[in-house]
């Protein structure tokens, strides 16, 4: 049985009233995504019809999920927001401390030695508030909640960006800040801008090489990773409906890579058995009775251009397995001749030194079972390994079930290191090199969803290219980037010319899903009794101090640092070894934009302290500014904060002091994120005054007290040498969201009505 039936059974049970209601407003046919969205408002029924990209809507979230990382600063918001449980279902996953080395076994023994102070937190904390709690080795935290509480029709937030991985059983699935789970935790409405749509109508049929993974590849493609900003995409038509669930949710997992609110598909048979398969009938039975509502209606699909703001045609059967990378998610190039060319005028090394299989967004059975077909395959046709491999299963019970059908043996007689269940290189989190920022230039080839610079293992030069798992495989056999194994021959140990076949797989276990310990643990019923213990000496916890706010008077405001480029939360709140910092604000500020290039000298972690005239690091030179009781500015390029949705990229440099980060555009969960922390966060009115910005300035903002929605802000610009100029600033804020700002964070503002 599913966990939350009940509150399942009672989305259904309003389901059909709601959509009712929704298309009386609108006066139109429904797509999926606005029955779930209306069907979720926080007032209950539609009475107006919202305006996409423009309206903020309050909705009411099912349920929340959290990863360990994330979950330390949202579990030690909660803590202080005064509630005695959480109001929505809750679940923790420990799937981000856990390093990727010698294998699992000993990877995990040795986190949780290093990480037993945390992990230790995580679960009481989890008990005493009503979390579920999933040890670590229990799995990767997407692939969990695809597994155990996924389901059609509902709505999820949870404290990573790749939450979107759920669309692939019908939800709406969101990643968030913590701070935004805390106001869902805290029994709060959970506010965000009304989306607008993108359609993509899948045509044809998936064949041979060519994957979900391909799908998705060939969308960013076309979107780019700022196409989708804003923006729910869904997928129909016969090709969507032909795909397996948890391709689907390969799909919808890397539409975070192209900035997509989140992505979904609309119920139908391949979900229906899943579910099945994963011991959840009753949730199936359920949907059953309401399929019409799980997806959109009949007259959308029929004339998309009239429902969505943008459509899409990808015919499947002309589809090609792609490579996506280096150092961006939409940057695609077909196998084989075509990457020859390219590799060589980007001087891009054709070795590939690892292929890795795995994460979030590629480890379900369905994954590992169509690539091991590819290592069964070198092995019967006598083929060595050129490169090295690694897998990291998505859960335990996929791991388990694997192991029992033989999957996980056939890559260990290639030698391939088995991975714990959990991230690992995905995230950084690889033990790859002992000096990753001197380490030497080379390809991989991976399943993940991300690979910007310094993703996997730490090194700048390390070039990782996106691929299906089964692509993956065959190019880890071969051992080079140009590799096309649907027309290449590569020689065995017996000198002979071999090709691979096109390989195969199951969706769902012939024999069904095994597993004897999924490393669930319940909350007890009481969690009054639990104490939560947060020891003042730890580096790796610590209580929150209350934010004070910013205050209407910014004047004389230093440049901390003008952004140059690509700015993700990656340069600005490092993940990798900077995991072990998650609970401890003041230590992981350390990490506070020491990644992002300083548009003055190019240089990282290396910025001018106006106070003395010399040159230090981010952190310390904010840390003299602030020590000083001067405020701080960040300035940045387009798509600020683009990647992870970790909180720890606006509250560290909140912590240090800075008042506003002002930006050509933002990434939509980090312009969230910094809102919530009681910051401005606001993006040229005119871009090109980027370019007015000087290493020596000074700001007043002039108008803050009237800060008001609607209303742009005017700062002035003092230059060394005295002149100045004056630019206008956009928001988006409104006057919840103002409140925030008043108040210093939306935190203070929850425990003040809470009080």
């Amino acid at each position: 049985m599913a966990f939350d039936i009940d509150m399942i059974k009672k989305v259904y049970s309003q389901l059909a009233d709601r959509v009712n209601s929704a298309r009386e407003v609108t006066g139109k046919p429904l797509t999926l995504a606005e029955k779930i969205l209306y069907s979720h408002l926080w007032d209950a029924k539609a009475k107006e019809a919202f305006i996409r990209g423009k309206d903020y809507v309050d909705f009411a979230p099912d349920r929340i999920a959290c990863q360990d990382a994330t979950a330390q600063m949202a579990l030690l918001q909660f803590m202080q927001a005064g509630k005695k449980k959480v109001a929505v279902p809750t679940t923790v996953h420990c799937d981000h401390l856990i390093q990727a080395k010698e294998g699992a076994a000993k990877d995990l023994k040795n986190a949780n030695d290093i990480s037993s102070e945390v992990f230790n937190f995580l679960e009481s904390v989890s008990d005493k508030y009503g979390i579920g709690f999933w040890k670590p080795g229990a799995g990767i935290i997407h692939q969990v909640v695809l597994e155990n509480y996924a389901f059609p029709g509902g709505m999820m937030i949870g404290t990573d960006s790749h939450t979107v991985n759920a669309g692939g059983l019908g939800m709406i699935a969101i990643g968030v800040g913590g701070a935004d789970a805390v106001d869902v935790m805290a029994g709060m409405a959970w506010e965000l801008k009304f989306p607008k749509l993108i359609g993509v109508k899948l045509t044809g049929k998936l064949s041979g090489w060519t994957a979900p993974k391909d799908v998705i590849l060939k969308v960013a493609e076309i979107l780019t990773v700022k196409g989708g900003t804003g923006a729910i995409v869904e997928y129909f038509g016969p090709g969507a409906t032909s795909m397996s669930c948890t391709g689907k949710g390969t799909i919808c997992n890397m539409g975070a890579e192209i900035g997509a609110t989140t992505s979904t598909f609309g119920y139908d048979e391949s979900m229906e058995r899943y579910l099945r398969a994963t011991e959840r009938a009753d949730v199936a039975d359920a949907a059953n009775k309401v399929k019409e509502h799980l997806t959109a209606d009949p007259e959308v699909y029929e004339n998309p251009e009239q429902y969505f703001d943008q459509v899409i045609e990808i015919n499947l059967s002309e589809l090609g397995p792609l490579l996506n990378g280096p150092f961006t998610p939409d940057l695609s190039t077909a196998v084989g001749g075509t990457m020859t060319e390219k590799a060589k005028a980007n001087d891009w090394p054709i070795q590939v030194e690892w292929g890795l299989i795995g994460s979030c967004t590629n480890s379900s059975y369905e994954d590992l079972s169509r690539a091991s077909s590819i290592a069964q395959q070198a092995l019967d046709k006598g083929l060595k390994m050129k490169a090295e491999l690694g897998i990291n299963p998505g859960s335990e019970q996929v791991r388990y079930t694997a192991d029992r059908d033989g999957i996980l043996g056939i890559f260990e007689q290639l030698d391939a290191k088995i991975f714990t269940n959990a991230c690992g290189p995905c995230i950084g989190q690889w033990a790859r090199y002992n000096d990753p920022k001197n380490a030497p230039k080379n390809s991989i080839v991976h399943s993940f969803n991300r690979n910007f610079a310094k993703r996997a293992d730490g090194n700048p030069n390390t070039h990782a290219f996106v691929a299906s798992p089964e692509l993956t495989a065959a190019i880890a056999v071969a051992g080079r980037l140009d590799f096309n194994p649907l027309t290449d021959k590569l020689i065995n140990e017996n000198g002979e010319e071999v090709m691979f076949d096109e390989p195969t797989g199951w969706e769902l276990p012939p024999k069904g899903f095994e597993v004897k310990d999924n490393g669930y643990l319940a909350p007890v019923e009481d969690g009054s009794g639990v104490e939560v213990k947060v020891s003042p000496t730890s580096e790796r916890l610590q209580l929150l101090t209350p934010f004070e706010p910013i205050g209407s008077e910014v004047k004389g405001a230093k440049l901390l640092i003008k952004a140059f480029g690509k700015c993700t939360t990656d340069h600005i709140s490092m993940a990798g070894p900077w995991l072990r910092y998650r609970g401890h604000l003041d230590n992981i500020s350390n990490n506070c934009l020491i990644g992002a290039v300083n548009a003055f000298g190019k240089k990282t972690n290396f910025v001018k302290n106006q106070l003395t005239g010399e040159f230090g690091g981010v952190p310390d030179t904010a840390r003299a500014y602030k020590a000083a009781g001067i405020p701080t500015i960040v300035v940045g390029d387009h798509n600020y904060g683009e990647g992870s949705s970790r909180e720890h990229a606006a509250m560290e440099p909140r912590h240090l002091g800075v008042c506003a980060v002002i930006v050509k555009s933002f990434a939509r969960i980090h312009e969230t994120n910094l809102k919530k922390q009681g910051m401005l966060g606001l993006t040229f009115a005119n871009e090109k005054e980027y370019d007015l910005i000087q290493e020596d300035d000074t700001f007043n903002f002039t108008d803050l007290d009237q800060f008001a929605p609607n209303k742009q802000l005017t700062l002035e610009i003092v230059h060394a040498d005295g002149s100045k100029d004056t630019i206008m600033l956009n928001h988006t804020y409104n006057e919840s969201q103002i409140e925030w700002f008043k108040e210093g964070s939306a935190l203070n503002l929850i425990k003040k009505q809470n009080a």
